[in-house]
């Protein structure tokens, strides 16, 4: 960018410089010698200083363009190498839009031009018409020279700023992608992690706390553990499979778990064989969609989860229901706690919040809350077809 100005500045200087010398040089070579010597003296010496003297000025044609265009005007009566710089802040001002101070400088320019030719060292001029004639023309060659200019440097700026708004939308996406990204990720994760490793912990729990279990015992929430934690790795793998980029090579890769809501019947048991005491109650006859059987597997399971988190030894009624025409309903209610929650199984404080993000998803809906007896439902309603 900076190169690109400097070549710019570098041809626009070098133009006024070729008009400058051009205005300047022709009538001196053809009529110098014909010429009184006092306006000869002046075009060798006092002309070409005025005309440094404007070049160093449109230096200063955006910051003070009405001065710097007064005093080139006022130049063009006396300095005919003032004529670069004088049609330069002619253009100048044509392609910023400054019609007002063009509507002043463009007629005193014209004026000059008669001026010049009339008092200037040559002795042919033209008639006054053609001469006005003459001056208008080359004036709006410059104005319409310099609106081109113009309005091509707004459109290359319309283009930049439409590139750089895009770029920063297209930031925006990637972001908003990363973000939504990280999301499902963290969702899958807590729903196929967190009720393998809260069993982990319970048993794990119970081996720190419990001194009075007997070998058997000890034995068997070990094999538990075990078995658990082989499980857990198992599913984190099969999430992996989910998560994995689908353009690359699926081959040896597990299959994505895709539970479906026959899946709730085992998931219960699970829990029974592991202590919990928990009642399914199934009222659906009809197959249920795989969509809307997967959120109600997840439902199910994040609310067991918390039971065994926040009331471990109550007793949990797992309730579904529903038709095609009515939609699925899941229902789980735990009774009220008989103590304090242990406090050895973290809460992340997501698990109700994914599966609200789950039914909205699927079109559905979800409430949870204590009831009047102080236990804990959580009631969901999702659509048939999701």
């Amino acid at each position: 960018m900076v190169g690109t100005g400097r070549l710019a500045a570098t041809w626009r200087y070098g133009l006024a410089a070729l008009i400058s010398l051009t205005v300047w040089g022709i009538p001196l070579v053809a009529a110098a010698e014909r010429a009184p010597e006092p306006v000869v003296l002046w075009w060798l010496v006092g002309d070409p200083v005025l005309g440094l003297v404007s070049f160093v000025l449109i230096r200063w044609r955006h910051r003070r363009p009405a001065l710097v265009a007064g005093l080139l005007a006022a130049f063009s009566f006396v300095s005919a190498s003032s004529a670069g710089p004088g049609s330069w802040i002619i253009g100048s001002l044509a392609s910023h839009r400054r019609w007002r101070l063009l509507a002043v400088v463009a007629p005193l320019n014209v004026l000059a031009g008669i001026v010049q030719e009339r008092v200037g060292i040559t002795e042919d001029t033209l008639p006054l018409w053609a001469s006005t004639a003459f001056g208008c023309l080359v004036v709006g060659i410059l104005v319409a020279t310099g609106y081109a200019m113009g309005s091509q440097r707004d459109l290359v700026d319309s283009y930049r700023d439409r590139a750089l708004t895009a770029e920063r939308e297209q930031r925006a996406r990637v972001a908003q992608a990363q973000a939504a990204e990280r999301t499902r990720i963290a969702r899958e994760m807590h729903d196929v992690l967190a009720h393998r490793i809260s069993l982990v912990a319970m048993h794990a729990g119970a081996l720190s706390y419990r001194t009075d279990l007997s070998e058997e015992e000890r034995g068997s929430a070990a094999k538990s553990i075990e078995d658990n934690a082989h499980r857990a790795l198992s599913d984190l793998r099969a999430v992996l499979g989910v998560l994995r980029d689908p353009t690359q090579p699926t081959d040896s890769v597990p299959e994505p778990p895709q539970p479906g809501f026959d899946d709730v019947a085992a998931l219960v048991a699970e829990e029974q064989a592991g202590g919990m005491r928990v009642r399914l109650s199934n009222r659906v006859a009809d197959d249920v969609p795989p969509g809307t059987g997967r959120t109600a597997y997840r439902i199910v399971q994040e609310a067991l989860t918390n039971v065994r988190k926040h009331a471990p030894g109550t007793a949990v009624t797992v309730d579904v229901a529903g038709s095609p025409d009515d939609g699925l309903v899941i229902g789980v209610r735990n009774a009220a706690p008989v103590g304090p929650a242990p406090q050895h199984l973290p809460a992340s404080g997501l698990g109700l919040l994914g599966l609200a993000e789950r039914a909205a998803l699927a079109g559905g809906r979800i409430s949870h809350g204590t009831d009047p007896g102080g236990g804990y439902a959580v009631r969901a309603w999702i659509p048939w077809t999701t």
